[in-house]
């Protein structure tokens, strides 16, 4: 699932930036350049939407930006992140016997198989 929040980058004395996300209270980043602040956001808003996601909390809609007051030093710019929950889900799977048994011959991880086969269908769909 894709989402949108804007987020204030704050330009600190030392060129750092600190980054807050007015809609998510608490979720706060910072970087050591503009390119690491954005990358540094990208991954707190991440970890935001999986927090709130893990505590069924209802994610806010995203404030537009014309309604976000700046301070001086401070700009506003939209963080996309492209969110896939990676919790993992137990499902039962049937398989042939003599697959199974060079399954555990093998020693493979047949979660690890049919995930790694699953990923590389969609990636080549998706290509």
């Amino acid at each position: 699932m894709e989402y949108a929040y804007p987020a204030i980058f704050h330009k600190n004395e030392d060129s750092t930036y600190t980054i807050t996300f007015p809609d998510l209270p608490g979720c706060i980043s910072e970087g050591k350049s503009i390119a690491n602040a954005i990358f540094m956001s990208q991954a707190a808003l991440t970890q935001w939407i999986e927090y709130l996601n893990d505590k069924k909390i209802q994610l806010p809609a995203p404030s537009p930006l014309a309604s976000i007051h700046l301070e001086a030093e401070e700009f506003v710019n939209f963080i996309c992140i492209d969110y896939k929950e990676n919790r993992a889900v137990k499902r039962t799977v049937s398989i042939p016997k003599w697959m199974d048994d060079l399954v555990i011959e093998s020693g493979l991880s047949l979660s690890r198989v049919l995930q790694d086969a699953l990923k590389q269908r969609f990636e080549e769909q998706h290509a």
